[in-house]
């Protein structure tokens, strides 16, 4: 194991939001400050991006994290929907008299193409009903290339959406075997050759490095199947290990996972090949080809990052619908009831199904802002470098000992992060999280 791997292999958060969610503030949370939060963005900006999370699957991933319902009974679609429908409604009677377009919507899962096309179309156009999108919306899904048919992709496009974002993980079958998910290369050229000649322009898929069993032949036959289909973006991720939180984790043994010196290799693998594929990388985990729109938004410095990942909308502000999704209001964060019935009983009781939040103070707001320019664009600026140093009295000494292990330089200009150190940049994110001074075991992913 390198030194670097094993020093800097701590728990920290993916920063996909600041703060965490497991550092939120949820007894200091006041429902009705932070939707008057949310009424005056939405006025202010005068768009919105919708996330759904469609939470069924027919089967377990047991590698994965996200809040799912495993079930084979389709029955559940239509009162899924209705309460989704219902929940939207609300929303709306607050933004009442308020003018705005819908600037972005993302199916999220679960597995959305669980759901048959029919069932996606009634619900999109209740929601879309009487509203206006705006002039560069972007509507993207995810599908599972063994599920996701023709007509899920034709009723789709046909509301608009042009994304598609594929969960590929790994095509080596003794992986997919340990973490029960199976699509052949077969399939999801199918899916992709499918999605290209209806129209969609923009196609992602998900690779994940450091799963059980993974090795770097397996991973290397992965990516010459992938560089051949040539998405548009691809998601490089490392495997958050966390069976303490998902319980469907504890299918393998820790022996099963490749080392942090091993799983440092599969990632710098995983770089080369793509690196000479043509894909140019975006942030800590995401590559893309030129001329993606993400490509531009960092060239442009308007990328952002935020729950969906990495985003070309600097200012989207996002409404979560369905359970467990989390709102993004700029200054407030909420996440709905994590349990399918919870859920639904709040929206049949009238009542939006707010389950904790945070609001957010000056300071937090200023933190987030250095940590969505290292996760952005790796760098910081002096001036930002001198504030978050006031601020933090043992940052510098933080920062020496990453200058020292080649992770970042530091000069007139301000700090960036070297190649080397963007493989563990969330360790360097970590360094400016004032909640991250005490570091807490079971709570958040290894970084390496």
């Amino acid at each position: 194991m390198s030194r670097a791997s094993e020093k800097y292999n701590l728990a920290v958060p993916r920063y996909t939001s600041y703060p965490p969610v497991p550092h939120w503030n949820v007894e200091g949370f006041n429902t009705q400050l932070a939707l008057s939060r949310f009424v005056d963005e939405v006025e202010r900006k005068g768009e919105l991006s919708l996330y759904f999370h469609l939470p069924f699957c027919e089967a377990l991933c047991t590698y994965c994290g996200c809040n799912k319902r495993i079930t084979k009974n389709h029955k559940v679609e239509q009162p899924y929907i209705d309460n989704i429908v219902s929940e939207w409604k609300m929303y709306l009677n607050l933004l009442k008299g308020i003018d705005f377009k819908i600037s972005g919507i993302h199916l999220g899962g679960g597995t959305p193409t669980f759901f048959n096309p029919e069932n996606l179309t009634s619900m999109l156009e209740q929601v879309l009903d009487g509203q206006t999108k705006s002039d560069d919306f972007a509507f993207s899904f995810e599908g599972h290339p063994a599920n996701t048919k023709r007509e899920h992709l034709e009723a789709l496009y046909n509301l608009g959406f042009r994304r598609m974002s594929l969960g590929i993980q790994d095509f080596d079958p003794k992986v997919q075997k340990a973490i029960h998910r199976w699509q052949s290369v077969e399939q999801v050229r199918q899916c992709v050759d499918d999605a290209r000649a209806i129209g969609y322009n923009s196609i992602n898929f998900d690779l994940i490095y450091g799963l059980p069993f993974q090795t770097i032949e397996g991973l290397d036959n992965t990516f010459t199947e992938v560089t051949k289909m040539l998405p548009e973006r691809i998601a490089f991720y490392s495997y958050a290990h966390v069976p303490w939180v998902s319980k469907s984790q504890r299918a393998y043994d820790e022996n099963d996972l490749p080392k942090p010196n091993e799983k440092t290799a599969l990632y710098q693998l995983g770089c080369d090949m793509l690196n000479k594929a043509g894909y140019v990388d975006v942030g800590m985990d995401h590559f893309v080809l030129p001329g993606d729109e993400l490509f531009e938004a960092r060239e442009e410095r308007h990328l952002h990052r935020n729950f969906m990942g990495y985003t070309h909308d600097r200012e989207t502000l996002q409404l979560g619908l369905g359970v467990s999704s989390i709102s993004d209001a700029f200054g407030a964060y909420w996440q709905n009831e994590k349990v399918v019935e919870d859920w639904a009983a709040r929206i049949e009781a009238g009542e939006l199904p707010i389950f904790k939040g945070h609001l957010m103070s000056h300071d937090q707001i200023e933190v987030r802002e250095r940590i969505l320019k290292l996760s952005c664009y790796f760098r910081l600026k002096e001036r930002d470098l001198l504030k978050a140093m006031q601020m933090d009295s043992d940052l510098q000494k933080k920062l020496f000992s990453f200058v020292t292990d080649g992770l970042i330089t530091i000069d007139s200009r301000g700090l960036k992060v070297t190649a080397k150190g963007k493989a563990i940049v969330r360790v360097v994110c970590a360094a400016f999280d004032p909640g991250m001074a005490v570091m807490r075991e079971g709570v958040f992913s290894k970084a390496v």
